[in-house]
Parts: C-alpha cells; sequence; structure tokens
C-alpha cells in the first residue's frame, strides 16, 4: 500500500474508504451518507480528492489483497493495522470513526469486513469505550456514545 503522511486527510481518507469498501462493494447509499455527513470537508479535502485516494485504494487492494475463493478482496491484518496506524491523533480518530460507523450504517447491513474494520479501530485506537454496549447486538447499528467523545 502507498503511504500517506500521519494524520494527513488522505490517510484519514484512505481508512474512511476502506469503510465504505468493507462489504464488498460500494453502494449509492454509502456515497450518500458521505455527502450527507460532509465527510469529505471533515477530513480537510475536496469531493474529487477523496475519490482519487479512493481509485488509489482500489488499486493498492487489487494488486496486494488476498483474494479468497469468491474473488473478494481481503485486507490482510497487518495492512489494516498499518492504515490504522497512519492515524494517532485523537480527535481526527473519533472524526474518523464517527464517518466510518455513517458509511458502514448506510445500507443498514453491517457485513463481517465491516465489523472487523470497526474491531480493529476500536482496538487499535483504544476507543473501547465509545460505544454503548446495547446497541452492538441490535441490527439498529452501532451508536457512538456521545459522552465518550470527549475523554
Amino acid at each position: 500500500m502507498r503511504h500517506y503522511p500521519r494524520n494527513s486527510p488522505e490517510a484519514a481518507a484512505r481508512i474512511l474508504s476502506l469503510a465504505a469498501l468493507a462489504d464488498g462493494s460500494l453502494s449509492m447509499l454509502e456515497l450518500e451518507a458521505l455527502e450527507e455527513a460532509n465527510a469529505y470537508a471533515q477530513l480537510g479535502l475536496h469531493r474529487l480528492q477523496m475519490q482519487e485516494v479512493m481509485r488509489a485504494l482500489c488499486h493498492d487492494l487489487l494488486n496486494q489483497a488476498e483474494l479468497t475463493e469468491g474473488g473478494v478482496c481481503r485486507v490482510a491484518p497487518a495492512a489494516m493495522s498499518a492504515l490504522m496506524a497512519e492515524v494517532d491523533d485523537p480527535q481526527l480518530r473519533m472524526t474518523l470513526l464517527q464517518l466510518c460507523v455513517t458509511v458502514i450504517e448506510a445500507d443498514q447491513h453491517i457485513d463481517a469486513g465491516e465489523s472487523l474494520l470497526l474491531l480493529t479501530a476500536l482496538e487499535q485506537w483504544d476507543l473501547h469505550h465509545v460505544l454503548q454496549p446495547q446497541a452492538l447486538p441490535r441490527d439498529s447499528g452501532l451508536t457512538l456514545a456521545p459522552q465518550a467523545a470527549m475523554h
């Protein structure tokens, strides 16, 4: 995978792009969710810059990711950890986690790949405290605890 500077808009956009693609496809619902959340501006990018980061990620995934029997790209755990490590600013991590949850919940279904991405972020960024546990088992999605964002 290509390298982006630590805490750069591109490094954050790549993680958000990975969240959007984690279920194996990019839907209009996910793109609309990004627009409605003003995700590009929150990360310091314009829509075209975000699209370029997403294209670059797709290129890197096709060249380096593991393909499953069904032809689905799987990102190796070490590669996902390396991507997560490029964002270490606490506020950017919270913003990015909220945006990832927004895009993942857009189609009202949380896929295994999406769960893995969120769990990796929560674990690596030590953000377990931001989830409301009662929301996890329900099909209503993930909920970030607003008070946790202030820690």
